[in-house]
């Protein structure tokens, strides 16, 4: 391919008809899943160290014991140890309630709004803005890996 012709690849040019309004729109959106997904790793992240911790409390429980610190033992183990972390939940079903809820439905509108405004396309607007900022013909700033040298 010469110079003129990189670019985008297909899945990633917008399609006839397409408004700038709406490849902006959809970046946005695109951009908040991305926010989402962070957030869900997050907490999961906060899920294992909660659930780590627990172990960790376990061992101490037995540690105190050991040492003869069985009444703050016992209040360790019966207060602290297995307590849900949100009222009538451990961790695991907030994730869950995250995962069937909130983030199920973020992704399934974000799809949507792909599917029926640019055939599903993904990335348009950053494939825009590598456009605009590669240094055409330049190695390290192919339009894709198809472009390469080789």
């Amino acid at each position: 391919m010469n110079e003129d012709e990189q670019g985008p690849d297909d899945q990633h040019q917008v399609p006839d008809g397409v408004s700038e309004a709406t490849v902006e729109a959809l970046g946005t959106l695109s951009a908040a899943l991305e926010t989402i997904e962070h957030a869900r790793g997050l907490l999961y992240g906060f899920h294992r160290l909660t659930g780590s911790a627990d172990l960790d409390l376990g061992e101490a429980v037995e540690q105190l014991r050991k040492a003869g610190h069985t009444d703050l033992a016992d209040r360790i183990d019966t207060e602290l140890v297995g307590r849900n972390v949100i009222a009538g939940r451990w961790t695991f079903q907030v994730v869950e309630d995250y995962d069937d809820g909130y983030y199920a439905l973020a992704k399934e509108l974000e799809r949507t709004a792909r599917d029926e405004l640019v055939g599903g396309r993904r990335h348009l607007f950053e494939a825009g803005m590598k456009e605009d900022r590669r240094t055409s013909g330049r190695r390290h700033h192919e339009a894709t890996p198809a472009d390469l040298p080789g």
